[in-house]
């Protein structure tokens, strides 16, 4: 089946500008053309290192250096490491030419800086001049300039083994309320009801928490208004917050924080946690065959009057300003943007990602369906705290929020710290 991203509502329709604003409120500003037309393969620095994405990625940069004319060097770095080196990476004298990234505001802060490639030409072409409004908006810079490649989105909700919740006897929650109850019923039967994977070098995934349930209490639009700091983090508001997830903290492991996501789905997967809070990359750790057996609720309501939106991510590439190999970098981000190449990574990978291109096909499983239907049925679509922030904020929500985790008495000093360190990245 042909699919194209979501149309329903405020998403990608060219008329919901509040929709969209999750999208496009941290759009990038100032990049350069390039014009850099030096030999070799273009330099392709990638953080998907887990072994799925890797070989499947592997695999579509084969297809393209089969294809004759330019090619391509692909080199994997360990996704923590891309994503503290990356500033390094762009500023460097002699920076790899292609980079797996975000675009929205996520690419705002390396754009101001003048370290993004100018890709308006490549947008005029056959395949990414059919691609949506609101993804031509996402991947522009305020003055309408295309810096990046989308080709793939996903979805973030607690995923859980459909065989383990038959056995346990329970079914997925609507209200804040029956999931609190699923959480006691779980406890009861002596499993640890959430599992996290804030531990090691993924503290990040700590934000999901904090995005969902503000976005559930205050509204998307306060989340979108509070990350970009018109709204503070020591606010009544974010206090709210809080005092929800304090319902939910017992219920969390006791190794939250000291597994990462990785080790943290094993735990899901081998029965030891009945749930977890996290984006359909987790699927690449699960063992071939495993995913028939893989189901999802999306995060409960709070408030049936605040709108229900849903974290939806867009992944794919963005070129270094600075590249000597920019004619050749253009011709392999317009094989990426293909139905050709997301097809191909998709059959490579755990699938579960949806492809950006109109045509192109996604995997068709029944969790892949059922994730289009969660996104096209969103009021609104949030993308993720970084994301809809900057790379350089993230590091103040990952200290805030895994000091709250360990030290919950103590959040009304973590919140006035968190706003201090935030305003010194607003302020630059």
């Amino acid at each position: 089946m042909a699919t194209s991203l979501p149309s329903r509502r405020r998403f990608l329709t060219g008329a919901g500008a509040a929709g969209l604003s999750a999208m496009l409120s941290g759009c990038v500003t100032s990049v350069r053309s390039g014009g850099g037309t030096a030999g070799g393969a273009v330099t392709l620095q990638s953080n998907l290192s887990s072994p799925q994405a890797k070989s499947a990625l592997q695999t579509v940069v084969d297809a393209f250096n089969s294809r004759g004319g330019s090619r391509v060097s692909l080199n994997t770095i360990a996704s923590e490491t891309f994503r503290t080196q990356l500033p390094t990476y762009l500023t460097s004298a002699n920076p790899p030419d292609l980079y797996t990234w975000y675009p929205g505001s996520v690419a705002d802060a390396y754009a101001k800086r003048d370290l993004l490639l100018d890709l308006d030409d490549l947008w005029k072409g056959p395949d990414l001049s059919r691609y949506s409004a609101a993804l031509k908006r996402l991947c522009s810079t305020r003055s309408g300039t295309k810096v990046f490649v989308p080709t793939t989105y996903y979805w973030w909700a607690f995923f859980y083994r459909k065989s383990q919740f038959e056995k346990w006897g329970v079914s997925p929650p609507e209200t804040w309320d029956e999931f609190l109850d699923l959480c006691d019923k779980l406890k009861g039967k002596k499993v640890e009801p959430i599992g996290m994977g804030a531990g090691g070098n993924t503290a990040w995934i700590s934000s999901s928490w904090f995005d969902y349930l503000n976005i559930r209490i205050n509204g998307p639009q306060y989340h979108r208004d509070l990350l970009a700091g018109r709204h503070r983090f020591d606010d009544p508001e974010v206090r709210r917050v809080f005092d929800r997830w304090d319902e939910a903290r017992p219920f969390l492991d006791s190794k939250s924080t000291a597994l990462p996501f990785q080790d943290a789905t094993t735990e899901l997967l081998q029965g030891r946690t009945g749930m977890m809070l996290i984006g359909t990359f987790f699927a690449d750790a699960v063992p071939k065959g495993g995913l028939d057996d893989i189901d999802f609720f999306r995060f409960p309501a709070i408030d049936p009057e605040v709108p229900m939106a849903e974290e939806a991510p867009t992944d794919g590439y963005f070129a270094s300003a600075r590249s000597r190999r920019t004619r050749q970098t253009k011709e392999l981000l317009g094989y990426l943007a293909t139905a050709e190449a997301q097809e191909l990574y998709l059959k490579g990978s755990s699938g579960t990602a949806l492809p950006t291109h109109p045509d192109a096909k996604d995997s068709g499983t029944a969790l892949v369906k059922k994730g289009r239907a969660l996104i096209e049925g969103a009021d609104e679509v949030t993308q993720f705290f970084n994301r809809d922030s900057s790379d350089e904020l993230a590091p103040t929500a990952d200290t805030a929020l895994i000091r709250y985790l360990a030290e919950p008495e103590k959040i009304g000093s973590i919140l006035t710290t968190w706003q201090r360190d935030a305003e010194k990245i607003w302020g630059k």
